[in-house]
């Protein structure tokens, strides 16, 4: 607790004065991040430090796991956040951001290590999906290390998947306002890869398309699913 504190003393003392001016606009305008990024609680994994973002920049969530539960009438934490950013801030971007070494994704592998840990084994329900394909689709004789990392990359597909379950997300994509990311930060080489949804699988996130568009999930698509309404003509 004491480097916390002394982190807190150096920002007032040396970083806040050359800063004052930008979180006095802040507070004027109020925030406009233009992407929401769910990520892992882990303390390795600081969204805001990987994309060298400052403060406005970003909308974060974090929770163990960086993991989506489906859209449910009931109120939640990542659920309200997800509406908040897209509804109020009018985010133009949501990423589920995952990584190498997840503790959660361990959790998932070796159930028994979660017994004194009833909730984190509760919450990790959003992710057997994941495991089921893992365990299913992928080699039975995997090394366990390989197996983790396949588990982690799965689990961001998945929680994709959950994210467009919710109302807010499933609107701003088919108005064309929002595009969807996976991505997966591999914590002892700095790498960064992005889910290409179209390939079916994650790039290193400076492969750069003819466009010299990053890759993504599930881009914008404005849609009428819909035929045009015609009134019924009236009997002559």
């Amino acid at each position: 607790m004491d480097n916390i504190i002394e982190g807190i003393s150096e920002f007032q003392d040396k970083v806040f004065p050359g800063q004052q001016a930008m979180y006095q606009r802040l507070v004027r305008d109020g925030q406009q991040p233009k992407a929401l990024i769910i990520a892992c609680a882990d303390s390795r994994v600081s969204p805001e430090h990987i994309t060298q973002a400052g403060p406005g920049e970003l909308f974060v969530c974090r929770n163990a796991g960086n993991i989506v539960p489906p859209f449910s009438t009931g109120t939640g934490g990542v659920s309200s956040a997800i509406e908040y950013a897209v509804v109020a801030l009018g985010v133009r971007d949501v990423v589920v951001c995952g990584h190498s070494d997840c503790g959660a994704m361990k959790g998932l592998m070796s159930p028994e290590a979660l017994a004194r840990m009833p909730n984190v084994a509760a919450w990790l329900r959003h992710s057997h999906a994941a495991e089921r394909i893992v365990c299913e689709a992928y080699p039975a004789d995997m090394d366990p290390k390989e197996r983790h990392r396949a588990l982690a990359l799965e689990n961001v597909i998945v929680q994709l998947a959950n994210l467009r379950t919710h109302p807010s997300v499933a609107a701003g994509l088919a108005k064309g306002q929002l595009r969807l990311h996976g991505w997966f930060f591999e914590i002892e080489t700095g790498t960064l890869l992005a889910y290409d949804g179209e390939a079916g699988r994650f790039l290193p996130l400076d492969a750069l398309d003819s466009a010299g568009d990053f890759p993504v999930a599930q881009g914008s698509a404005v849609r009428m699913a819909a035929p045009e309404y015609a009134p019924p003509q009236a009997a002559a």
